[in-house]
């Protein structure tokens, strides 16, 4: 066994279990709590709410360690298994060139992976999301879906797979950077895109309606001085009984969007505070500090692809036999995740502090009483877990626990 192949395990190892600890972490401490709602929340949330919370929290966990472990199975079997091996293997015997063979591999072994995926999703959301009156999906809905996410990642996907190819075979030594930089314009042509033509494929979209709710959503965005291309409801409930609003697209193709399961239950009030708290993401600045870290983050990592793809030791401690340039970045795609995910208690307490200053902008801008509110009845619909474990959330969750936000958000009114 080589030494980089027992590196891999360890870091393998090391992720899962530790993924496995936090999963029964937060199984523990929530059941723990379950049969008391916490002090902050008593006269906001009942019983009965709290324990549906609960209950939604650990069946998630449950399924998500079966997830975890199958997860761990099929990234084995792909590489020291030899499955990459076989599917390399049978592809090359059709005697095409680098580019065409290496789409090849990578699209059947997509292909592959949503065929083994399938069930989990199936699962997921006809069980478990039903179980819990969140699933609004019917399975029409959900085969449409499937087909055009598919079609949709060809048309998409293709042309990036064959470009990132071609550049790796002819761009020379650095051929990395000129991918990150190619792979940074299309993620940026992407993220102007997709609000007017891809997300359209999916959810209809309709401009707000006059009254309260938009008068004070006009009257919020002239004082922050916010531009945008309109404010949308979004048919969420065609999917989904969970709420959410967002920012999509960039530049002069800003959109702010409401779900429809978000504007049933908040009052407009509190819909203004919870979209000043999205502008305070923007006014921030987060979403550009985001886009800069994430274009930082591909940086490093196609520098040291492109230094493991010279290394031969790279391909057969993994189970490969012959070196290539779609190979390295196939190989390199799968086992990044296990050495990587350590760092994901940095990125998530990044994420919460921008959370925290969203919070505040929005109780400038709007009221904290009145966001403190909109995120008590977020928490009830969407069925969230007020009492997560620590650890667990510090590794996992990108806002700050319930009663943490809270706190903080009651100092600022």
């Amino acid at each position: 066994m080589q030494t980089f192949t027992v590196v891999f395990l360890a870091f393998l190892l090391a992720s899962a279990l530790v993924q496995l600890w936090l999963s029964l972490r937060q199984k523990q401490h929530v059941s723990q709590h379950r049969s008391r709602v916490p002090t902050a929340f008593s006269d906001k949330i009942t019983l009965q709410e709290h324990q549906k919370a609960a209950d939604y929290t650990l069946a998630k966990g449950n399924f998500g360690r079966i997830e975890l472990m199958l997860g761990f199975v099929v990234l084995l079997v792909w590489t020291l298994g030899g499955g990459l091996e076989w599917l390399d293997q049978i592809w090359r015997s059709a005697g095409w060139g680098p580019l065409l063979t290496g789409t090849a591999v990578i699209l059947s072994m997509m292909l592959i992976g949503s065929v083994i995926d399938m069930p989990a999703s199936l699962y997921r959301t006809f069980v478990l999301e039903e179980k819990f009156g969140f699933n609004k999906t019917n399975m029409k809905t959900f085969v449409i879906d499937l087909l055009k996410g598919t079609a949709l990642g060809l048309v998409i996907g293709v042309p990036l797979i064959l470009f990132i190819l071609w550049l790796m075979e002819s761009a020379g030594s650095y051929w990395w950077i000129y991918a990150w930089i190619g792979l940074t314009a299309f993620s940026l042509l992407m993220t102007w895109a997709y609000p007017k033509f891809i997300a359209p494929l999916f959810n209809k979209f309709k401009p707000l309606e006059e009254g309260e709710v938009a008068e004070r959503i006009d009257a919020l965005l002239t004082r922050t001085g916010f531009n945008s291309k309109g404010v949308y409801v979004m048919d969420g409930s065609k999917r989904s009984g969970h709420g959410n609003a967002y920012f999509t697209g960039f530049g002069k193709n800003k959109r702010i969007v409401f779900f429809d399961t978000l504007l049933e239950h908040l009052s407009p009030s509190q819909v203004e505070a919870v979209l000043a708290h999205e502008l305070g993401h923007f006014k921030r600045k987060h979403i550009v500090k985001g886009m800069a870290l994430s274009i930082a983050m591909t940086f490093a990592g196609f520098a040291v692809l492109a230094w493991l793809m010279q290394q031969d030791w790279f391909y057969t401690s993994l189970g490969i036999t012959q070196s290539s340039t779609y190979m390295a970045l196939i190989l390199f795609m799968l086992v990044s995740p296990a050495f990587t995910f350590f760092i994901g208690p940095l990125m998530s307490r990044l994420s919460r502090k921008h959370e925290f200053e969203a919070d505040e902008f929005a109780a400038q801008q709007s009221s904290a009483s009145e966001l403190i509110a909109a995120l008590v009845g977020l928490y009830k619909e969407n069925a969230s877990t007020l009492t997560p474990d620590p650890l667990h959330s510090a590794f996992y969750d990108s806002h700050p626990p319930a009663a943490i936000r809270i706190a903080h958000l009651q100092k600022q009114r």
